[in-house]
């Protein structure tokens, strides 16, 4: 086949209904993906929560001091030092 008779069949290929139609349905289907992609990704409004939350920073640090005696005076030397 000749470069002429190749350009000609793929014309008369891609311009039936057929592909075009396809096409078409394609394109349709991925807007329509990338539209609702879009909305997910979009900032939701904050749930109200029913249940409180618990600090847990403050018991923490107060076991922290319970759990090593004997540490108390350290900080205060090294500010000391600068």
């Amino acid at each position: 086949m000749r470069f002429g008779e190749i350009k000609d069949m793929l014309i008369q290929v891609i311009t039936t209904w057929q592909v075009i139609a396809v096409s078409v349905v394609v394109i349709l289907y991925f807007f329509l993906v990338f539209y609702v992609a879009r909305l997910r990704r979009s900032a939701r409004p904050p749930r109200a929560s029913r249940k409180k939350r618990i600090k847990a920073a403050p018991v923490a640090v107060e076991m922290e001091a319970e759990s090593s005696p004997g540490t108390e005076g350290i900080e205060e030397n090294i500010v000391e030092e600068e």
